[in-house]
């Protein structure tokens, strides 16, 4: 007899925690910025839970895989499966479908590339999102440029973000910003994920900003010959690293109307954009005066202790040196950055302490190592440059 009532008391503590769940769950979904158009799946609410719907009438289990969690999806008497996920973080998110225990994009979301291949995402609203919102403001354009590489012997492509008006005055001439993506994406993921052409808009318009060019390269690159693509070590060149400074940049100042010298010319990059960008600048300060580094140091992911006379090369111990040579050493980050970045990062800004390197450091509230802290980071970084 107790254990039948035990039986019951838990059916009936399942049945009101269901009920409570539903009441609980705000139901104001609706699409998506990243949902195609004409499809109804997926949706956002105002709690940032994300609802993926699907039709697949021979699946036996559909999942909602976001945020390093799978949720179950329910299927109705016509095979189309829906639910729901646990509230979101604000930013955009890749996601994707498990269905039968295989991992494939949802077709009813536009698709992007990260993680590795092209797949689904998902925009949260975030309550700053005004400073990357497309506005009634004058727009640049996205370029795309193809070129190719004698050094991979391969065709290559950048996209070249110029800023409005840049058509109309032919004898005006821009400062230039090299941005780089993370790992496991590429050279579309700041002007689609990233929404730079927007912010630079936005930063432009409001006067917060110097009109300037951005180049948008593919951070991997294999030399022609060798079988070992982005490896950078704390002394020598690695393969974009080369790419970047004997062929983009001079494919660059030919083709468009650059301020061609050091001191209008910046590079910054998010994760191992940010290590690249820190392994690229320092060894050619004869090339850069601004660094940005988004996520990411060059000591990734170690977080010892650096030694300074041997960190690549004993680049940081002339602190008078550096200083002189570098108008701008900016780092920036998520409060809720995984392991072990913010101890790389924090022991990264202990080295320059000691060192008495200048930097300045931006926090992103909220956020992880995501599209959302890199938006902010490029729009605080773009701000201060060439000014």
């Amino acid at each position: 007899m107790n254990n039948i009532r035990l039986i019951v008391l838990g059916y009936l503590a399942m049945i009101y925690g269901q009920a409570c769940f539903s009441q609980m769950v705000k139901d104001d979904f609706k699409s998506s910025e990243t949902t195609q158009s004409g499809r109804k799946f997926p949706q956002v609410n105002s709690e940032g839970r994300v609802r993926a719907g699907i039709l697949a009438p021979e699946a036996q289990s559909v999942k909602l895989d976001i945020g390093g969690k799978k949720y179950d999806l329910k299927r109705n008497a016509d095979g189309f499966w829906t639910g729901d996920s646990e509230p979101q973080d604000e930013g955009f998110h890749y996601y994707q479908l498990n269905i039968d225990g295989a991992s494939v994009p949802d077709p009813g979301s536009l698709y992007f590339y990260g993680a590795g291949r092209w797949g689904s995402a998902i925009e949260i609203p975030a309550h700053d999102r005004a400073f990357y919102e497309l506005k009634q403001v004058p727009h640049g354009q996205v370029r795309e440029q193809l070129y190719f590489s004698n050094l991979t012997n391969t065709w290559r492509r950048c996209f070249i973000y110029t800023p409005a008006g840049y058509d109309n005055n032919t004898t005006k001439r821009y400062p230039v910003l090299y941005l780089q993506h993370g790992s496991g994406e590429n050279e579309t993921g700041w002007p689609v994920q990233g929404k730079a052409n927007l912010i630079l808009d936005n930063l432009i318009a409001e006067k917060k900003a110097v009109p300037m060019i951005i180049v948008m390269d593919n951070g991997y690159a294999t030399l022609s010959g060798d079988n070992k693509p982005f490896n950078p070590t704390p002394t020598g060149p690695f393969p974009f690293e080369q790419v970047l400074i004997k062929e983009v940049i001079p494919m660059i100042d030919k083709s468009y109307k650059t301020i061609a010298n050091k001191y209008n010319r910046a590079m910054a990059g998010l994760s191992m954009g940010a290590n690249q960008t820190m392994q690229i600048v320092i060894k050619n300060l004869d090339q850069f005066s601004y660094l940005g580094a988004f996520s990411g140091t060059a000591n990734y992911p170690k977080y010892d202790p650096i030694d300074v006379p041997t960190f690549m090369n004993g680049a940081f111990k002339d602190a008078h040196s550096l200083n002189r040579q570098l108008k701008l050493l900016w780092l920036g980050a998520g409060t809720k950055e995984p392991v072990p970045f913010p101890a790389s990062i924090a022991a990264f800004k202990s080295m320059l302490d000691q060192t008495g390197v200048k930097y300045q450091y931006y926090t992103s509230e909220g956020t992880a190592h995501e599209w959302l802290t890199w938006r902010r980071c490029l729009n605080q970084f773009a701000s201060l440059l060439f000014k």
